[in-house]
C-alpha cells in the first residue's frame, strides 16, 4: 500500500522558509552596497547579525553571524561588491 503525505500551508510556508534562508548566503561578487548602513541593510535581509562595520586595506569588512557561524565579509566600496568571505571556526 502506497502512503501520500499532504502538507498543510503551514508546513509548506515553513519547509519554504528554510529553503530561502538557505539559498539567501551572501556569495563573492554579490553586490551588497556602498555604504555602511546600505551593507549592513542588505546583510541583515539575508539573514546575517551585523556585529561590526569597518574600513581596512581600502574594503569595508562587515563581521558578522549567520546561523551560529562567524563571518568577516569584505565589500568593495568602489563598485559595492563582495570581494572576499572569511568563515571562522
Amino acid at each position: 500500500m502506497t502512503k501520500i503525505f499532504i502538507f498543510g500551508p503551514a508546513i509548506a510556508a515553513t519547509l519554504g522558509l528554510f529553503v530561502s534562508a538557505a539559498a539567501a548566503a551572501v556569495m563573492s561578487g554579490d553586490y551588497v552596497g556602498k555604504t555602511k548602513a546600505d551593507i549592513a541593510a542588505s546583510l541583515e535581509q539575508q539573514g546575517y547579525e551585523v556585529r561590526r562595520l569597518e574600513e581596512e586595506d581600502g574594503n569595508l569588512e562587515a563581521y558578522a553571524v549567520r546561523d551560529r557561524q562567524r563571518f568577516e565579509i569584505y565589500v568593495d566600496p568602489q563598485t559595492g561588491n563582495v570581494v572576499k568571505i572569511e568563515q571562522d571556526d
